[in-house]
């Protein structure tokens, strides 16, 4: 790889490639449109040039605070075009965060929507000093002091009328060393630290992980992932790297459907998306006994070809057979659900249950799992459709050099390592050790040199035995029950393991009405003895896979979901579990 190229040829790029193929799709008034590459980078060049008109310099912070969208994409390259700082902000933060985020990394311009991200902004408007200019996506606006998407286009085609040349120079002199974004982590506890990724971690991801992968130019993805997470960030930059086709989906909600219009070649995603769409099916199949073991016996057949496809023999006649039947009667129905042309799907974020990648993998959708943090430009390791294991997190991705430390840390040194958090010399020199950077995750290199993650390395439980437990494994083993949306698990200093979960509350109810369950309202439900039977058949299932030290002796089952907005999950949709232990101080110690 040639340490001379930045994010900022594969904009250049962008102008001389086939005008015939299509670069993106998004929704316009409810029908698909595209966008070919010259088109996008023509889009790319005015928004630049405007933020070049209205005085934004080399080294100034852009913050983007807004749902996944094309204009997201544009904004972020026009902002790395002109040697400026893309800082993203998730959409749902809570006001302190975007409070925090926007004074400590002193942005200049606010980019943003109508919507909810925009009200957010200006709760806290007034105590961030350093915001000069807001400009929302959309082409109007009732705040007259906001700048429209309409208004920087005409902004910028008039700069280019006198500086035609303005944008692409100064993208031209983009050098691995430069900044490309400041990337605050969502933290599980505390503040979140900004993560600085030059250049070079950006490109030493793209070029390397993509390839691996299998991923080329007549590829196409739906991205729905949020650009301040790191993984979706790595999918809109490997689309222009790579070339291929993104379909931005329109929202959270409305993927399936999106997935059916696109038919996506691979995927990109968090588990929480596979966990929901498994305990949807599982919940639709568990209504309708007569076609459970038609289901079942589906899955066991996809189950023994997906034995042979790991172990790269031939099917026996036998097998082929009953499969096409299984494909034909249930199986081709999940892998539909994908767009039927799926060939792998790659999952990151959070790990993934093992039963869950094995469930996908027997209906004929491949779920690769990597490893990465935000601070390793996401993944370090990565299972490919060529070389995969599940429960694995796959082998190391190009120059990724690995080892565990003594205590089971995972230690990475790799161009992928972010280059510092911005401002905050004491937490960078306690993140490294010899060049090294502590994960802070605990893991083992398997024979054959797979990666397995074990657990965070500050979340393991020490019971009052002395025994460590990590928690990651059975909240994972929890959720493979339907009805379990997320979990907290305790146990640290107390003699046994308890659990705290929260339930999926339409399904539930659902399936009440349909066994005949009398009840008054979520409350009554929520406590009745026929939700708490299902729960209790979900733990002792899980159990049966846990040591005794280890198994959930009791728990307790809550009547509202966790959510961002409470602060009890980061964005990314993980478990805050230090707020939410000391949230729940009482609900634990009913437990002991």
């Amino acid at each position: 790889m040639t340490t001379k190229i930045t994010l900022g040829n594969s904009i250049l790029e962008m102008r001389s490639r086939d005008p015939q193929r299509e670069a993106v799709k998004f929704k316009v008034d409810d029908k698909w449109v595209t966008k070919s590459w010259p088109e996008y980078y023509q889009d790319i060049e005015t928004i630049g040039s405007a933020l070049l008109s209205m005085g934004i310099k080399p080294g100034d912070r852009v913050a983007i605070m807004a749902n996944t969208r094309y204009e997201w994409s544009v904004a972020d390259y026009a902002i790395f075009g002109i040697k400026a700082i893309t800082v993203p902000i998730y959409q749902n933060n809570t006001p302190e965060d975007v409070e925090y985020i926007l004074n400590n990394s002193k942005a200049r311009f606010v980019i943003t929507e109508t919507r909810g991200p925009l009200k957010i902004f200006q709760s806290v408007k007034a105590q961030c000093p350093s915001v000069e200019k807001v400009i929302v996506f959309e082409d109007t606006c009732p705040d007259p002091e906001v700048i429209t998407w309409k208004t920087l286009h005409e902004i910028g085609k008039k700069y280019r009328q006198t500086n035609s040349q303005a944008y692409k120079e100064l993208c031209e002199t983009l050098t691995p060393e430069d900044t490309a974004t400041l990337l605050y982590t969502s933290g599980t506890t505390g503040r979140p630290k900004g993560v600085v990724l030059t250049h070079l971690q950006a490109i030493s991801e793209v070029s390397e992980a993509f390839p691996l992968c299998g991923a080329t130019e007549k590829d196409t993805s739906l991205s729905f992932l949020p650009y301040a997470h790191i993984l979706g960030r790595i999918e809109h930059w490997g689309h222009a790297y790579i070339g291929f086709t993104m379909a931005y989906a329109e929202s959270l909600e409305k993927i399936r459907g999106n997935m059916i219009d696109i038919r996506p070649t691979f995927l990109m995603s968090v588990p929480r998306i596979f966990e929901k769409i498994y305990a949807a099916i599982w919940a639709q199949i568990q209504t309708q006994p007569l076609k459970m073991k038609l289901f079942e016996w589906a899955l066991s057949v996809g189950k023994k070809v997906g034995e042979y496809k790991m172990s790269g023999q031939a099917l026996p006649l036998d097998l082929l057979l009953k499969y096409e039947a299984a494909r034909k009667l249930v199986l081709g129905k999940i892998s539909d659900a994908f767009g039927g042309r799926l060939r792998f799907a790659i999952s990151g974020g959070a790990p993934i249950s093992k039963d869950i990648a094995l469930f996908f993998h027997s209906a004929g959708v491949l779920i690769l799992e990597g490893y990465g943090l935000t601070e390793t430009t996401a993944a370090i390791t990565v299972n490919t459709p060529f070389n995969y294991r599940f429960g694995s997190v796959g082998r190391p991705i190009g120059e990724v050099k690995l080892k565990i430390a003594e205590d089971g840390e995972i230690l990475v040194k790799s161009d992928k390592v972010m280059k510092e958090y911005y401002n905050d010399p004491e937490a960078t020199k306690e993140a490294f050790t010899d060049g090294w950077y502590h994960t802070g995750d605990i893991g083992e290199l398997l024979p054959g040199g797979d990666l397995k993650i074990t657990d965070r390395k500050k979340d393991l439980i020490k019971t009052a035995g002395g025994k460590y437990v990590a928690p990651q494994r059975l909240e994972g083993l929890l959720k493979l029950c339907p009805y379990i949306t997320n979990v907290l698990i305790h146990g640290d200093q107390k003699k046994y393991i308890v659990a705290l979960l929260t339930v999926d509350r339409p399904g539930l109810e659902k399936l009440a009405k349909e066994k005949g369950v009398a009840f008054k309202d979520w409350p009554e439900l929520v406590k009745s003895s026929f939700v708490n039977e299902i729960i209790r058949k979900a733990v002792a299932d899980a159990n049966t896979q846990l040591a005794s030290y280890e198994s959930i002796k009791k728990f307790l089952i809550l009547p509202e979901e966790f959510t961002i907005e409470a602060g009890e999950l980061t964005p990314s949709l993980k478990v805050k579990r230090k707020f939410l232990d000391k949230k729940f101080t009482k609900e634990i110690e009913s437990l002991y």
